[in-house]
């Protein structure tokens, strides 16, 4: 895959992604600016503003302005938030190019944060927020970040809570903006079908009046843990919901390509141990996936399953099992090379699209600062070797870091204690 970077007088960030047999482009912007960077009466203004991004602008003064422009070109666009970033896109046929950036553009830099509709959206928050709490396979996953981190901003839900949303004025929007929505934290990424000789000239133009003062930090993530961990949060369910895992480490960390192996044997595709484990031998889930999670200052791996109510206890040895073994057991070499077959294919197939390449350089970029091509990282992962998960899963499975949040008939965490453990 292709690509340059280059960094404006502003110190706006333009990654360019040439994809020229393809039809569409995407023009995706993404702010060094989520959750971590608030402060607990702040918690969930990083989503809030996300969301009046899209309510209108000097030029767009209503949302339907916004929407009916881009609606008429046929254009995807949609907006994200987590926890070290917020990103805004629009994808449409390439010949549209100067529409969607024209359009998110002017979104990013000039929004109207207009008194009516922030009182509106302050009753449409809420209520995904009580969506999400109400789809307990979305829940249980907050219910685990919670519980790894606590009161910080690592352990606060993205979304914030429903006294706090209905807090925010436009002066709290005004004031986060500005100290977060810099040139320097910003990066524009445009991927797919455009001109490249006079890319870096129209972006500059697009993005004239951002904002380039200095810009507001976040607290470092603070690591606490002695023992296993246990949430639980009683509820009524047909299928009991949990999420196990463990402490790893930053997304700099030289372990990555060894955690991108580790966690696809343990957990991802049919084949994977979880996988032909839990579904295949013991028939007790639906779903069952595991996932590593690396941010700026830490991260965690997480597997996540919902499980038949009566036979709960039976699948969390069973997944505990399958983690053990990691540590016990050396990965044969057919094992290790179907993994990283696993990952080249999945990798590649993910990046066919204009849009799927400006989020993977736009995740990066925003995190690191740099962009390694997929074929860099599919180069590091084939290097990894089977003394190397193993010497992973020894380090990352660990009592001091176990942690399990559990949505379902059980009222507290006691029936596990005995045996929820590495040993």
């Amino acid at each position: 895959m292709k690509f340059t970077k280059t960094i404006l007088p502003s110190g706006l960030r333009l990654i360019a992604v040439p994809m020229p047999d393809n039809p569409s482009v995407t023009v995706l912007v993404m702010v060094e600016a989520g959750s971590k960077y608030e402060s607990r009466r702040q918690n969930g203004l990083s989503h809030f503003l996300e969301h009046m991004v899209f309510k209108g602008t000097s030029r767009r003064p209503k949302a339907v302005d916004i929407s009916r422009e881009l609606d008429s070109i046929g254009a995807h666009y949609n907006a994200f938030t987590a926890q070290e970033y917020t990103g805004y896109y629009a994808k449409a046929d390439a010949r549209h190019f100067g529409k969607i950036l024209d359009v998110i553009s002017d979104m990013y830099q000039h929004p109207l944060f207009d008194e009516k509709e922030i009182e509106k959206e302050k009753g449409v928050i809420v209520e995904e927020i009580r969506m999400y709490r109400d789809l307990p396979q979305s829940h249980v996953g907050d219910m685990f970040t919670e519980l790894l981190y606590g009161d910080q901003p690592a352990g606060w839900n993205i979304a914030g809570t429903e006294s706090n949303v209905r807090s925010f004025s436009r002066q709290d929007l005004i004031s986060y903006r500005a100290a977060h929505y810099v040139a320097s934290a910003t990066t524009v990424i445009v991927s797919g079908s455009f001109d490249q000789k006079n890319v870096t000239e129209v972006v500059a133009k697009a993005f004239k009046d951002i904002r380039t003062e200095a810009k507001d930090g976040k607290l470092a993530v603070k690591e606490s843990q002695t023992e296993p961990r246990i949430k639980v949060e009683l509820k009524e369910t047909d299928q009991t919901h949990l999420v196990i895992g463990v402490r790893t480490f930053s997304i700099f960390d030289p372990r990555i390509p060894a955690m991108h192996v580790l966690s696809t044997i343990l957990g991802r595709g049919m084949s994977s141990r979880l996988f032909a484990k839990m579904r295949d031998e013991l028939g007790i889930c639906y779903y069952i996936r595991t996932d590593h999670n690396p941010f700026g200052d830490h991260g965690f791996l997480s597997i996540a399953a919902g499980l038949d109510n009566s036979r709960v206890e039976e699948g969390v040895r069973g997944i505990l099992g399958e983690c053990r073994r990691l540590m016990t057991e050396p990965v044969s070499e057919a094992e290790l090379q179907k993994a990283k077959d696993y990952l080249s294919g999945t990798t590649l197939l993910e990046l066919e699209t204009s849009d799927a390449r400006a989020e993977f350089c736009g995740y990066q970029e925003t995190e690191k600062h740099a962009v390694e091509s997929p074929e860099q990282l599919l180069q590091r992962i084939s290097a990894v070797t089977s003394a190397d998960v193993r010497n992973l899963a020894a380090e990352i499975f660990r009592e001091d870091g176990l942690n399990m949040a559990l949505i379902g008939r059980y009222k507290d965490g006691e029936p596990f204690k005995d045996y929820f453990h590495f040993k």
